[in-house]
This record gives C-alpha cells, sequence and structure tokens, in this order.
C-alpha cells in the first residue's frame, strides 16, 4: 500500500510562489507542464519513496529534480511521506531551510 503524501507548509507556499511566478512570466500553458512534470514526480515518489538519491542521509532527506530549475525535497516516515520543500535550483542553496 502507498503511504499517503504531505505537503508542509513551506513545500505548499513554495509551489503556490513558483505558479504565480510562471503565470506572470510566462502564461498558464507553463504553469500546466510544470504541473504535469510535478505531478508525474509526486507519482513515482509514491509509488517508491526510495527511488531518488538522499540530499542529506543523516536526515533522511531525498531529492527529486522535477526539472532543471526545480527540486522537490521529501521524506519518508512510517505513515507518510512528506513533501519538504519545492526549491528554485537558481537560488543560494545557503538559504535552503526545512
Amino acid at each position: 500500500m502507498n503511504k499517503p503524501i504531505k505537503w508542509s507548509s513551506f513545500a505548499h507556499n513554495d509551489l503556490t510562489n513558483l505558479l504565480d511566478y510562471l503565470e506572470a512570466k510566462w502564461n498558464k500553458k507553463s504553469c500546466l507542464v510544470f504541473l504535469n512534470k510535478l505531478d508525474f514526480c509526486v507519482d513515482l515518489i509514491e509509488k517508491n519513496p526510495n527511488l531518488f538519491p538522499f540530499f542529506n542521509k543523516k536526515l533522511g532527506i531525498r531529492k527529486c529534480v522535477v526539472t532543471k530549475y526545480n527540486t522537490l525535497f521529501y521524506k519518508i516516515s512510517d505513515t507518510k511521506i512528506d513533501i519538504l520543500r519545492l526549491y528554485d535550483t537558481r537560488q543560494n542553496d545557503k538559504t535552503l531551510k526545512f
């Protein structure tokens, strides 16, 4: 049985900000293309949570590259999969907080 996916408030805010940016700078089609890629990645994570490599093995945080500019960070627990962040890789990674 697949574990449920839970989005953190950080990840939810990241997604909202990213979609606002895509719609303002590009168009709605760009948003839909991105959402399709994101849905595909989340489906892969749900089906096989250990598929993607560790970002921080000590903390149990894994990373999934959604696009060349966006990476999804998640953590697996006994009962669920927590989506921690959806991070824009063009930012300084020193600002990445979970």
